[in-house]
């Protein structure tokens, strides 16, 4: 199976589980590698209730050895940070890149200015919302995202349509302008099986935006946004077979900040 470096632990405060648990449910899973890339920090705090705080970076650190203690070989451990983006934060991530030798950073967008879109406590927003507009600015922002040049991969690209609130009409209108600057960028991104879960019932992005992404030869990791040990790997069969139909034929790997490959095989259907 491919890496899976999408992960959280019980520091963001809505995961639970072990560094030994997940290692172990990375190991069953034959995973190429396991990532931990939990929700960074950001200043000023508290900023919300779903992330660690600064002081929790040495725990964080700690946690991370902790899991590559007990896999003590049997599977490369790397780590990052999924990393929101935000107004003017730039100078915040480099801050954070700098908190360890980080293998990845994760770059998300999860806020438009107030509005914290991903979470249910904000759904009201969306019955005054224009759902054109809305869907702009989160694409405008995914692509100042990427051509800041800070993030090794980008998170769940479509996150903005999590709770099927969708802009009539071909939505290539969105996906292109940011597909370009995803290619510019050199970015990675992400397949998040976890949007099966949610109420779009869809992985992260949509089939088009990936047929776009391979088009224009962006790099792809398959991710599970893991919240807890039964979520390690979850729904990659499926994952990896939709991503072989659209072209892709390679995952990315990250050691140092640093990119390698490995064929996307053939996987069995999960049954």
């Amino acid at each position: 199976m491919p890496a899976d470096y999408h992960t959280h632990t019980p520091l963001c405060h809505h995961a639970q589980g072990t560094p030994q648990a997940f290692v172990d449910a990375a190991i069953a899973a034959n995973l190429s590698e396991y990532g931990i890339s939990d929700h960074a920090p950001v200043c000023p705090e508290p900023f919300d209730d779903w992330r660690m705080k600064l002081a929790d970076v040495p725990t964080y650190l700690e946690w991370i050895a902790q899991a590559r203690s007990h896999a003590a070989g049997r599977i490369p451990i790397r780590a990052g940070y999924e990393c929101d983006w935000l107004p003017h934060c730039e100078p915040w991530i480099e801050k954070l890149a700098a908190h360890a030798e980080w293998d990845y950073l994760i770059g998300s967008v999860h806020y438009l200015e107030d509005w914290n879109f991903d979470d249910p406590k904000w759904l009201g927003r969306w019955a005054q919302a224009d759902v054109e507009d809305v869907w702009k600015r989160y694409w405008h922002s995914y692509a100042e995202m990427a051509m800041s040049g800070l993030f090794d991969l980008l998170g769940h690209p479509d996150l903005i349509k999590k709770f099927t609130h969708l802009p009539p009409g071909d939505l290539d209108r969105f996906y292109e302008p940011a597909i370009d600057a995803i290619a510019a960028a050199g970015c990675a991104i992400e397949i998040n099986t976890a949007g099966l879960h949610k109420p779009c019932a869809e992985m992260y992005p949509a089939p088009r935006f990936l047929e776009l992404a391979c088009s224009a030869g962006i790099p792809i990791v398959i991710s599970s946004d893991a919240h807890d040990p039964s979520h390690v790997a979850r729904d990659f069969a499926q994952a990896a077979d939709l991503a072989r139909q659209i072209g892709f034929r390679e995952t990315v790997l990250f050691h140092q900040r640093q990119r390698s490959y490995e064929p996307l095989l053939t996987t069995p259907c999960e049954c």
